[in-house]
Order: C-alpha cells, then sequence, then structure tokens
C-alpha cells in the first residue's frame, strides 16, 4: 500500500470542522467516492485507508471523512437522537466531492455509516450513482427480530454490500433476505471467516469493496425501466 505520508499522501481539508482527507488520482479523475466509518471509529481506520487507496489508484478521487458525531467527540458511539445530522454530514460530504470531480459518484460507509449513508440516499434517490456498504449493520448483535430495513424498500440506487461471514450484525441469509426488499439492483460480497471489521489486511476487503462495484456498476442493467451509470475503472 502506498505511503500515506509520502509524496501522494491526500490533502487534509476543511469539512464542517471534522477531520477530512481528499485524495486525488494521479491519473484523471473518473468519478468519486466519499467514505465514511462506523459507530466504534473514525476516518482513519485502517479499512478506510486502504479502500481509499485502492480506489485512488483506479482512477477515482475519494473523500475520506469524519461524521458529525465523531466530531463533537473524539470517542464513544452517535446518540440516536442525533442521526440526522450525521446524515446531513453526509450530504455535505457528497456536494464537496462533487466540485472536486466528475462522472460517477459514489459513497462509501462502514457500519453505522453505511447505514445513515442508505437512509439519505432512500430519501434522496439522485444524492450519489451508487452506494459501497461495508459490515452492514442489519439488526444489533443477537436481535434479529430488530431489523433495520424500513428504508429499504424506498431505495432506488444500486448498492454494493461487502459481509462478513462471522459478522454478529446479520448473517448472510438475513443480507440476502433484506437486499430483495431494494428495487434497485444489489450485490452482496461475502468475505468467508471476516467479522463486522473485515480484518482489511487478512482479507484484502478494501480489494473486494472495488471488484464489487465494477461487477455490479459496470454495466447497465437488464431492467430497462432502472439507469446504472457507467462505472469502469479500466478507462
Amino acid at each position: 500500500m502506498p505511503d500515506l505520508d509520502g509524496p501522494d499522501a491526500p490533502a487534509h481539508i476543511e469539512l464542517g470542522g471534522g477531520v477530512a482527507f481528499l485524495h486525488t488520482p494521479s491519473i484523471p479523475s473518473r468519478g468519486g467516492l466519499a467514505l465514511t466509518h462506523g459507530a466504534g471509529g473514525n476516518c482513519e481506520s485502517l479499512l478506510l485507508q486502504r479502500i481509499a487507496t485502492v480506489w485512488t489508484a483506479a482512477g477515482f478521487t475519494v473523500l475520506r471523512f469524519d461524521l458529525p458525531f465523531r466530531v463533537r467527540k473524539p470517542k464513544g458511539p452517535p446518540h440516536p437522537s442525533r442521526s440526522a445530522e450525521d446524515r446531513l454530514g453526509i450530504v455535505a460530504a457528497i456536494e464537496r466531492l462533487r466540485t472536486d470531480t466528475t462522472g460517477f459518484i459514489a459513497f462509501g460507509g462502514h457500519s453505522y455509516g453505511g447505514r445513515q449513508g442508505a437512509m439519505i440516499a432512500a430519501e434522496r434517490p439522485d444524492l450519489v450513482d451508487g452506494l459501497v456498504l461495508t459490515s452492514y449493520p442489519l439488526h444489533p448483535p443477537g436481535k434479529p427480530e430488530k431489523a433495520r430495513t424500513q428504508h429499504l424498500p424506498e431505495l432506488r440506487t444500486p448498492t454494493v454490500v461487502v459481509h462478513g461471514t462471522r459478522d454478529p450484525f446479520g448473517t448472510t441469509a438475513e443480507l440476502s433476505a433484506a437486499l430483495t426488499l431494494v428495487p434497485a439492483p444489489t450485490l452482496l460480497v461475502d468475505i468467508e471467516g471476516a467479522g463486522h471489521d473485515l480484518a482489511p489486511v487478512k482479507y484484502d476487503a478494501a480489494a473486494k469493496t472495488l471488484d464489487g462495484a465494477v461487477s455490479l456498476f459496470g454495466s447497465p442493467t437488464s431492467d430497462s425501466s432502472v439507469v446504472v451509470p457507467l462505472f469502469d475503472p479500466s478507462r
């Protein structure tokens, strides 16, 4: 992996008072990825750094950013009563990304961040062209009866979910069933043996996010009523 402190290091930018990094590819940008973290981390997690590096090497501009709850406090989980602020933070990041690149714009989020991104995309179907969600928290561990699926029938954005088979927040079967609720193309990428953190070094989870995106977004869907923009990092 490239040295994040070397000559190709991302630029530290201002975004809502929090930590944010803009990764710019060495070739003309083909599009962008707004990328954020889960409830227990921040945008400097190893998984997010590796995803940013892989996507930038493929020619995409990546904005890796902290959610508003992490701006307010350096540690601890978000408070449910303020999750709308995190969704607005995602919108702000995507809008900033659009000032730095054009083309296919995706949102990527780990766990809580991915869920908030899916929720705001369900409300605003034109927000991004695709979603890449890692370790989607379908339900609290040990509580499958509390599935967080209310927004899925309204989600019309093509969605890739990268999932570890040992993730306590949802089984492969549960996620597969949940994705049938989404009226848009979806792809579930299972990583055998991985837990909720996806062990990014052991399983090369970052590369699997790009592979999944190429697989789902790289060609038009067979459903002519749904338009999937061309996503081709080889161009």
